[in-house]
């Protein structure tokens, strides 16, 4: 969760995690990677779960900027699945952000868009268009990595119950070509195409 508005001069970014991921500190170095200054970390256990917070500031204020909080929010979502792969599961459910899931699953018939298109010499631009549901961030960077594509910025939308995203990706340092450009929107169509699969449906 990024929190705006508990203090004044800096971000909160609270995650929430078992006891097995520790103090995260590699979270934090990805963070100051960004140019971001980490002013303050608190963390408190309740139960099992433990709360993590980081007071974050950029050039000594809170960060304001809409592309650099999305940066963020897709650092740390990277840096749990690179570093922390056992997190996965509870990562998709949004558990690490202070989400709780839905006790029915969402079925509705939204039909998924995916276009590909040139962003200049060095990355292209994936727009998809799909149903919304817990965990859709997580699902479409995973897709995307499997094609070992990179994701260098993302915009997140939604209207009603559907996600309009945006997500300047590279692939060794250039844009996409028609044929890498294909295979990721095959991949997306495919696991995209239902906003729910059951569990005994294959």
């Amino acid at each position: 969760m990024i929190d705006q508005d508990s203090d004044r001069d800096a971000t909160i970014v609270q995650l929430s995690f078992g006891d097995r991921l520790g103090a995260l500190l590699d979270t934090m170095k990805a963070l100051k990677d960004l140019g971001l200054d980490v002013t303050k970390g608190t963390v408190a256990t309740d139960s099992s779960v433990t709360q993590t917070k980081f007071h974050i500031m950029r050039f000594g204020r809170k960060v304001e900027d809409p592309d650099m909080l999305e940066r963020i929010r897709l650092t740390i979502i990277n840096n749990l699945l690179k570093y922390h792969p056992e997190s996965s599961e509870k990562l998709a459910m949004g558990e690490f952000f202070g989400i709780k899931p839905p006790e029915k699953k969402v079925d509705v018939d939204i039909a998924t868009h995916v276009v590909v298109e040139d962003d200049g010499p060095k990355r292209s631009m994936l727009y998809i268009e799909t149903a919304d549901r817990p965990g859709l961030l997580l699902e479409i960077i995973k897709i995307i990595a499997d094609t070992n594509i990179d994701v260098e910025s993302a915009e997140i939308d939604t209207e009603g119950l559907v996600a309009k995203d945006k997500f300047h990706v590279s692939y060794r340092g250039a844009k996409l070509n028609s044929s890498l450009s294909q295979v990721l929107i095959n991949c997306l169509r495919y696991y995209l195409r239902r906003p729910e699969t059951d569990e005994d449906s294959y």
